[in-house]
């Protein structure tokens, strides 16, 4: 019985001990001081129409900052996107065949602490639907 309550307790303190060496804390809420937690720190780089050059800007939220010209209304319109929106679109997915424009974007870096490796662009309705959930402000480029 003794070996038990030993082998027991042993158990107990390496299960405690886990995760707790400082390096992380999943427990602690988004946005709730820890920058690593609730960090968004995007590139944002657009081209706006074929043989256009390119523009790239940097997108900080929280507090909205970094060289977008609109910087807090495209932390606005991501957070109300929300993070699937940098999912890509399913490969078995049926979208209509509408073209809606020469432009694409990439956007990666960092949105609440996740790591962001996104294409956009305007090829079928699909990819005309995750571009408008971020909208024109979000890439700076008016559609023609």
């Amino acid at each position: 019985m003794r070996s038990a309550t030993i082998a027991a307790a042993a158990v107990l303190a390496v299960l405690s001990a886990c995760g707790s060496d400082g390096s992380s804390d999943d427990s602690a809420p988004k946005g709730s001081g820890d920058s690593s937690a609730s960090a968004t720190s995007l590139e944002i780089v657009v081209t706006p129409a074929e043989d256009a050059k390119t523009s790239t800007y940097r997108l900080t939220c929280d507090p909205a900052g970094g060289d977008h010209p609109q910087a807090q209304q495209a932390c606005d319109a991501l957070a109300k996107a929300g993070a699937s929106v940098f999912d890509a679109v399913p490969k078995d997915r049926a979208c209509t065949t509408i073209y809606g424009g020469p432009q694409t974007a990439s956007v990666t870096g960092t949105y609440d602490g996740e790591k962001v490796d996104a294409s956009f662009s305007r090829a079928d309705g699909c990819e005309i639907e995750r571009w408008e959930k971020l909208g024109t402000t979000f890439f700076n480029v008016p559609l023609q």
